[in-house]
C-alpha cells in the first residue's frame, strides 16, 4: 500500500454520478434553442473541461455565436435540476469515513457553487477540507498550478499526494504536478482513453482505493 497524506478527488464521475442531470439540462437547452437534442452518451463525452466548453461542444461548430444565450438557459435549468437524478457512486461515504484521518479536498472543473450545492445535497461536503471549483482559482485542470496551490496550502508533499478521478485531465494534471494518479474506469470518462494515459493506479469501484492507499 502507498502512504498518502492528501487525497484530491475529482467530483463529476468520481464521487457523484451527475451525468443524467447534465445531459438533461443540455438537451433542455438545445430544445429551447430549437436545435436537435443529442444522445446522452455523446454529451457525457464532452464533460471534463468546465460547463462553458461542455455547452460549446454540445452546440457544435455552426452555433457558437449562440453560446451566451445557451449558457443562460442551461445554468438556469441546471441550478433547479442538479439533484433530480444525481447520486453518489456506491460506498462513497464509507470510503470518505475510512480516510477520516487524511486531508481530503475536491478539485473540479465544475463551478464552485454548483459543486457545493450537489455535495451538500448528497451530504458529503463535511468530509472535505476544501472544495476548489473552476472559478476558485485562475487555473483549471490540467494546469499544474491547481495542484501546486493545494500542496502549498495543505503542506503536502507531491509524492504523498494522489488525485482520484475519471477524466484524462486528472491523470494529466497529476503528471504535470508530479503527484500520484488514480483513475476511475466506471465514471463519465472513456475507459479506453484512461487506460492509454497510464495512470499510477486504476480502480473499478471507489472502495478499492482502501486497499491502495494508507
Amino acid at each position: 500500500m502507498t502512504k498518502v497524506d492528501l487525497l484530491i478527488f475529482d467530483f463529476d464521475g468520481t464521487l457523484a454520478d451527475t451525468g443524467a442531470d447534465l445531459a438533461a439540462s443540455i438537451n433542455h437547452t438545445l430544445t429551447a434553442l430549437r436545435m436537435d437534442p443529442r444522445p446522452p452518451r455523446e454529451i457525457l463525452g464532452f464533460v471534463g473541461d468546465g460547463v462553458r466548453l461542455l455547452m460549446e461542444r454540445s452546440l457544435g461548430e455552426n452555433y457558437k455565436e449562440r453560446l451566451d444565450e445557451a449558457m443562460h438557459v442551461f445554468i438556469r435549468h441546471y441550478e433547479e435540476h442538479l439533484l433530480d437524478q444525481t447520486v453518489l457512486y456506491p460506498r462513497v461515504e464509507e470510503v470518505l469515513k475510512y480516510f477520516h484521518s487524511k486531508k481530503k479536498v475536491i478539485l473540479t472543473n465544475k463551478r464552485y457553487y454548483l459543486t457545493l450545492a450537489i455535495a451538500r445535497g448528497l451530504g458529503i461536503d463535511g468530509y472535505f477540507t476544501e472544495i476548489v471549483g473552476a472559478d476558485s482559482t485562475p487555473f483549471q485542470k490540467p494546469d499544474r498550478r491547481t495542484v501546486d496551490y493545494l500542496l502549498a496550502k495543505h503542506h503536502a508533499a507531491a509524492e504523498k499526494t494522489v488525485i482520484i478521478g475519471d477524466g484524462m485531465n486528472d491523470v494529466t494534471v497529476a503528471k504535470n504536478a508530479g503527484i500520484l494518479s488514480c483513475a476511475h474506469l466506471n465514471g463519465l470518462g472513456s475507459r479506453e482513453a484512461l487506460r492509454k494515459m497510464e495512470a499510477d493506479f486504476y480502480y473499478e469501484h471507489l472502495v478499492e482505493i482502501e486497499t491502495l492507499f494508507q
